[in-house]
């Protein structure tokens, strides 16, 4: 099972297509909202395909697009191209988008490709791992899919995990055929909820795998009869999807870690810490984009959950190896960031951070006093740490009016995201809840 980035450095696809027996492409694009889009694509196409792109109108995505706008094209990158496990007859790979010969600005994979040309330039290359919860649930979307899993603190539950024996090993088999490295699966701290782990890559190869692991994750468990969501929070008394994200910077070649310094007590250097520093200036603008939806805020701003803990935070605040904070160090040279959800974005939660990382190295920002407190027992106390946003909209405005994330994921996808965003909330805004009804009908 071959995955291009890992074979190849120049990939002909029609060669490789005869290859690998494959008789379809899967050309892919991710849209502002996180949705893949894709054209299927038969091989003998492929060639001319690889030059000028599959088409699409970019309207009938979530684009900041017309009907009148021209024609858009996916052009794929060869070297992200991925051989399906499960039907190895087909190969998905992503699409760069492209309008009147023209990179589309506010195209989420073009935003983080700039994004990390730019870091290039610099000389640094961000190399990132993901953490991703799923659920598993019943195909209609009204509870969990094992009625069996009701221990009020499931995490790690050996027989509500072997459950799920069939869906969790097809999918950690298939990444292991396709070289990333998974390295455990687990039952999470939620009823119906696992995650796995794979090994760190740079940036675009995450985010590409990222990508592709929601896709995978989606289509196994609908072959066994089930519907997997990375909804940031599905079930109001249950823990929630969180995607944590582990970072470190290295330089272009990737043989050093900038972040790495043995004689600190952590083990983290004087730059990591100015990177940590402008990462938690920019938490609460970068909100809108690691938690992207209206639901996202049941997530990080949450009461007590069944199992007693939500495990996500609500301030802006970083710790040693102490999972009650937005921002962890659990092992030397690397970060963990735990405040984004299962929604977001993986271009634009990759983008993001190296965003407001890099600006934090650039300005030498300091990142504040550690706290080693618990802040789920103790944060009241904790003064002058900045609040996450209450929910979408106050996430957006800040989104907007920061100066550091407009001119590092530009003008047009700023404005773009905003806009498509405000549109969701609004639509929001006028639908009326069941609790509202049951509160204020007898007023």
């Amino acid at each position: 099972m071959r995955s291009g980035r890992e074979l190849y450095v120049t990939v002909d696809l029609a060669k490789y297509a005869k290859s690998e027996k494959i008789r379809y492409f899967l050309i892919s694009f991710t849209d502002l909202f996180g949705v893949q889009r894709s054209k299927l694509v038969p091989a003998q196409a492929i060639g001319e395909m690889q030059k000028t792109g599959a088409g699409f109108a970019g309207f009938a995505a979530h684009l900041d697009m017309t009907p009148a706008h021209p024609d858009m094209f996916a052009v794929p990158d060869a070297s992200s191209v991925i051989q399906l496990p499960w039907k190895p007859e087909v190969a998905w790979v992503a699409g760069d988008l492209v309008m009147a010969d023209e990179p589309v600005g506010h195209a989420p994979r073009v935003v983080l490709k700039n994004a990390l040309a730019a870091a290039t330039k610099s000389g640094y290359r961000q190399m990132t791992g993901v953490e991703c919860e799923y659920f598993l649930i019943q195909p209609d979307g009204s509870d969990i899919s094992d009625l069996s899993d009701r221990q009020a603190k499931p995490c790690y539950d050996q027989q509500a995990l072997m459950r799920r024996y069939d869906v969790v090993s097809e999918i950690c088999d298939h990444m292991i055929a396709l070289g990333w490295g998974p390295y455990q699966n687990d039952h999470e701290d939620a009823n119906g909820q696992f995650e796995m782990n794979w090994d760190y890559s740079d940036a675009l190869t995450t985010a590409d795998r990222h990508c592709f692991f929601k896709f995978m994750v989606k289509s196994v468990a609908e072959a066994h009869g089930l519907r997997a969501t990375f909804m940031p929070k599905p079930f109001a008394n249950l823990t929630g999807n969180g995607c944590h994200v582990h970072i470190s910077v290295w330089d272009k070649a990737g043989k050093k870690n900038h972040f790495l310094d043995k004689k600190d007590e952590l083990g983290i250097s004087k730059l990591g810490y100015t990177y940590l520093g402008g990462l938690l200036k920019r938490a609460t603008a970068l909100t809108a984009i690691t938690n992207p939806t209206v639901n996202s805020y049941k997530r990080i701003n949450a009461p007590v959950t069944l199992s007693g803990a939500t495990w996500s935070p609500n301030t802006v605040t970083w710790s040693g190896n102490n999972r009650t904070h937005m921002v962890r160090v659990p092992d030397p040279g690397r970060f963990e960031v735990r405040l984004a959800d299962g929604a977001a974005n993986p271009y634009l939660l990759q983008a993001g951070l190296l965003i407001g990382g890099l600006d934090g190295i650039t300005n030498k920002t300091d990142p504040g006093k550690r706290l080693d407190i618990d802040m789920y027992a103790e944060g009241h106390k904790v003064r002058g740490a900045p609040k996450l946003p209450l929910n979408l909209l106050d996430a957006l405005r800040l989104f907007e009016k920061d100066k550091v994330v407009r001119a590092g994921l530009g003008d047009e996808l700023v404005d773009a995201y905003a806009k498509l965003k405000h549109a969701e909330w609004l639509d929001f805004k006028r639908h009326l809840t069941d609790w509202e009804r049951d509160h204020t009908l007898d007023c």
